[in-house]
């Protein structure tokens, strides 16, 4: 039997938006109706809410020795899907987190990965993604250069991603991936045979297409914030007001 993983890398420090007495996963971002009761929304639970609408049934949080109120702020179940946790014991960047969760992965089951401290839209950007394939969902930013610019060609696979360039040749940027448990397990034997160089995703996945890897970009992102700021934190209130407008008007 298959699964369908949830990675969630949750073990970065937060140092941009400091000082919060809480992990930054936990940052109150827009609410959510629980009946008629308004509470505040944990700005981790849109990702989580967006991997549920995919069909995930399985999600690992991976957390910092420090961060055990994430812990008890989502204890061991969010909606059906069972939740375990493993620890990035340092803070060694994302594809050392990411690795944390593969002994719990098998070469058959689907990963849905996404960051924590971001909002995005469409909702359902996952399901954009095909099943068997490595493929990125694209957004486009106004400032690529402050994010993961992926180039691709006319039929949409991967040529490069472009790691926090400036003069980024392309504005669309990846805000989640997916991609199958061999997928995951070959990026890890690369990044093992780089000898653990790659801190950023986008450079182990360099690596892996002049392999041979094949990546999709599929450019179904609209809408695509960083709440580990400031700044981004007023952005990130501004679209949800605006999705909630557009869809009060809808109905």
């Amino acid at each position: 039997m298959s699964f369908r993983w949830g990675i969630v890398p949750a073990a970065g420090l937060g140092t941009r938006i400091q000082p919060l007495a809480f992990s930054k996963e936990l940052l109150p971002v827009g609410t959510r109706y629980e009946g008629l009761i308004e509470h505040p929304r944990a700005v981790s639970e849109y990702l989580l809410e967006r991997m549920l609408q995919a069909g995930v049934n399985r999600v690992c949080f991976v957390i910092s020795p420090a961060k055990t109120d994430i812990v008890s702020f989502f204890g061991g179940k969010i909606g059906e899907a069972p939740i375990c946790y493993t620890v990035q014991q340092n803070p060694n960047g994302l594809c050392d987190a990411l690795f944390s969760a593969l002994p719990l992965v098998a070469p058959d089951d689907h990963l849905y990965v996404g960051l924590p401290d971001t909002v995005w839209f469409p909702a359902d950007g996952f399901c954009f993604l095909p099943d068997e394939e490595f493929s990125f969902l694209l957004f486009p930013v106004s400032r690529p250069e402050l994010f993961d610019s992926v180039v691709t060609d006319q039929n949409g696979r991967v040529e490069e991603i472009q790691v926090k360039r400036q003069n980024a040749s392309s504005r669309w940027v990846w805000g989640a991936f997916k991609l199958t448990g061999r997928h995951f397990a070959r990026l890890h034997q690369l990044w093992i045979e780089r000898n653990r160089c790659d801190e950023y995703w986008g450079t182990l996945v360099n690596a892996y297409l002049l392999e041979g890897g094949r990546v999709y970009g599929i450019q179904r992102g609209n809408d695509y914030v960083d709440v580990g700021t400031l700044h981004g934190y007023r952005e990130a209130l501004r679209v949800l007001s605006s999705q909630t407008v557009c869809h009060e008007m809808a109905s």
